[in-house]
């Protein structure tokens, strides 16, 4: 096999630089002056730290135990017992609570949190949640009020019978009382999964059906922008395929209810009288580091959703360490990030809290009643961490945005991206707009560790189109095919060290054998994440799509990201999607590009011809497709990622229901065009 094709390289400069006041204006700076003081540890710079980093687990890990305060009724006997993946056990002996920290915060740097050393909060008054959406009025919680609706929601669901290690389901949108009844579950030791309201009820059922729970929190519908939509017909089907639930609980949110459930407000006013009165006292099940905190689940589209377990300390652990140094979050910061309750990134905005940043909910059409809405948003709110998807921040640059001449954005330190690769126009775009004070952290991670893998930080350079470097604490190289670590060259982005955040397991799969598989199956004992990368001899990298929709050109792997980098810069398409047919007699195949031209263009003969051109010299003749379709739209799922694979697998003759489950795409239809093209070439291939 030739060498791997490298995806296109990142501008030779950076876009942005670390500024001269970082190190003592930066979270992570005032760590680094933390582990001088009280650990005699001295670091140059960022390259060193992450050394350590990774070389020493033990050491670092133990260091942000004790930056952070983390509390546990219990010691831990030792930091790693068992280094070996699958398999680490971090902090055993331990006995803590996630909930008990995000609603305390952290004892860190009093600069960065406006706390005294003792871990008492002194700052109940400040705004701990803004939840704005187009189903109700926007609505406010103080720190001192989530911890009392939190208490009364623990007593509740203790009445409804929930105890240590039972499961608590939610078919709930991104509101206050999701989150209220997320802590609650976690701070009496019970287990939580989630998923949004658009999904379809087998979708649903595939997930929680796998966890058996007793509890199910539902609304009966929301709005949608200018669509009410009604969820109770699901609702029902759900509970009628949940035998294990015991309890049915309609959360109010619009104008349906759902008959005979108990209302959660009368629960919680039952639990510990109105808002106003005093809540009952709220008591934290000490659990050990690797009990069960959440459930997340892989997309499905492929087959049934995996169940992945995260664990209390490992999840408290690895977003403490995230959302301060590479976030650079504070006290009194606020985060915006559109998410559903079905993406990690739900998970990874609730433990904002963890560090006393307050969170903006938003629920409903993120772009409406336009594409600046959120950016008006984040004025209005104050965010200081504005996250958002490649998507959206590109569409805002084709549109023509301006935010930051119309609008007072002068609190945002960073724009964050994930989800997919921010294409160089779009980072330049949002240098420009935001200035050279912003920091543009693009990251990439996923729900198999809930964080950053790979992302960005205020003591790191950002390029254009590339990512600072691996995070903290993960050992990220990338692999060639022999399992042997390469630079400046496509690999599997893999990790060689164990992480806290790394799966305690997969729900129903006692023997492991599921997470080996999918997992440690190609390099034994190495994490292999499933992207393609492509590491720089500084640590910058290059996300170049799954690897299992790789592309392989007379045996030359190509990422997909490659293509999208340079169709979708092009003004004519709005969207676009690659996959490769390969030849069973070992030719080169047939490789397939299908675009979504952009309002007002059309996919005819002289933009073919420049599409093909822009491939040949913006990436290289292999690139260039034999096949270039017009589609409507480009199939993805709902956390927003390209399904080259599901298509893939139609255009080679699979039948639809055996690809993915409907319920899993963002748009049901957006893989018709596909199955009509595979029974086009069916035809023609019989001579039909």
């Amino acid at each position: 096999m030739l060498p791997p094709s490298p995806p296109p390289p990142a501008d030779d400069a950076p876009l942005w630089t670390p500024t001269a006041s970082a190190r003592q204006d930066s979270c992570l700076g005032a760590y680094l002056s933390w582990l001088e003081t009280d650990r005699g540890r001295r670091f140059a710079g960022f390259a060193d730290l992450w050394q350590w980093s990774v070389d020493d687990l033990d050491g670092f890990w133990a260091s942000v135990w004790d930056y952070f305060g983390v509390e546990s009724t219990h010691p831990y006997g030792c930091v790693l017992a068992r280094r070996e993946m699958p398999g680490a056990q971090w902090f055993p002996g331990a006995r803590l609570n996630y909930a008990h920290h995000a609603l305390r915060g952290p004892v860190t740097a009093p600069a960065f949190t406006g706390r005294t050393r003792s871990g008492e909060p002194d700052d109940d008054g400040r705004v701990a949640v803004h939840a704005v959406s187009q189903t109700r009025p926007p609505v406010e919680l103080t720190f001192a009020q989530l911890r009392a609706e939190v208490a009364r929601a623990a007593q509740a669901l203790r009445r409804l019978g929930v105890g240590r290690g039972d499961r608590v389901v939610a078919y709930l949108p991104n509101i206050p009382e999701t989150l209220v009844a997320f802590l609650a579950a976690a701070s009496i030791g019970a287990v939580w999964a989630s998923v949004a309201p658009e999904f379809g009820a087998q979708a649903v059922v595939d997930r929680f059906g796998q966890l058996e729970p007793v509890v199910l929190l539902a609304v009966g519908g929301y709005r949608y922008g200018r669509k009410d939509i009604d969820r109770r017909a699901e609702v029902q089907q759900i509970r009628a395929g949940l035998p294990t639930v015991r309890s049915v609980v309609h959360v109010p949110y619009g104008d349906h209810d759902l008959p005979g459930a108990p209302d959660w407000t009368d629960l919680l006013e039952q639990a510990g009288g109105d808002t106003g009165a005093a809540a009952p006292h709220l008591v934290f099940e000490q659990v050990p580091a690797d009990h069960p905190l959440y459930v997340l689940f892989s997309s499905g589209t492929t087959g049934v959703p995996k169940a992945i377990v995260h664990g209390h300390g490992g999840i408290l652990l690895e977003h403490l360490k995230n959302h301060s140094f590479s976030w650079d979050l504070r006290a009194g910061d606020r985060v915006l990030w559109f998410t559903t309750t079905a993406w990690m990134m739900w998970n990874a905005l609730v433990s904002a809290l963890l560090v006393r940043t307050g969170l903006v909910m938003i629920d409903g059409d993120p772009t409406y009643p336009d594409l600046g809405w959120q950016w008006q948003l984040a004025a209005e709110t104050g965010a200081t961490l504005l996250g958002a998807s490649s998507g959206y921040l590109t569409a805002c640059l084709r549109a023509g945005l301006q935010p930051a001449r119309e609008l007072d954005l002068s609190r945002v330190r960073q724009v964050a991206a994930a989800g997919s690769p921010l294409p160089p126009e779009t980072s330049r775009w949002v240098h420009e707009q935001l200035g050279a004070d912003v920091l543009i952290n693009v990251g990439s991670g996923g729900t198999d560790v809930c964080t950053g893998i790979v992302q960005g930080s205020p003591l790191q350079p950002a390029w254009a189109g590339a990512i600072s470097g691996p995070c903290l604490g993960v050992h990220a190289q990338a692999f060639d095919v022999d399992g042997r670590p390469v630079v400046d060259q496509l690999g599997e982005l893999v990790i060689t060290a164990p992480m806290p955040s790394m799966p305690v397991g997969f729900w129903g799969d006692p023997d492991g054998s599921r997470l080996r598989a999918s997992y440690f199956d190609v390099y034994p004992g190495v994490w292999r994440h499933g992207d393609w990368i492509r590491f720089a001899a500084d640590g910058h990298c290059v996300i170049a799509g799954r690897s299992d929709a790789t592309l392989n050109r007379g045996g030359v792997r190509l990422g997909t990201a490659e293509f999208y980098r340079v169709v979708e810069a092009m003004p004519e398409i709005d969207d676009s999607l690659v996959v490769h047919l390969e030849d069973p007699d070992g030719g080169n195949g047939q490789l397939m590009l299908f675009v979504v031209p952009a309002a007002g263009a059309a996919l005819d003969d002289v933009l073919r011809t420049r599409i093909r051109a822009e491939l040949r010299n913006g990436l290289s003749p292999r690139h260039v497709p034999d096949m270039i379709e017009a589609i409507p739209v480009v199939p993805y799922n709902r956390t927003g990622k390209k399904l080259e694979v599901p298509a893939k697998r139609i255009l080679r003759g699979e039948p639809l229901e055996t690809v993915t489950s409907l319920e899993s795409l963002a748009d049901p239809h957006a893989l018709d065009a596909f199955v009509q093209l595979a029974r086009r070439h069916a035809a023609a291939g019989s001579g039909s």
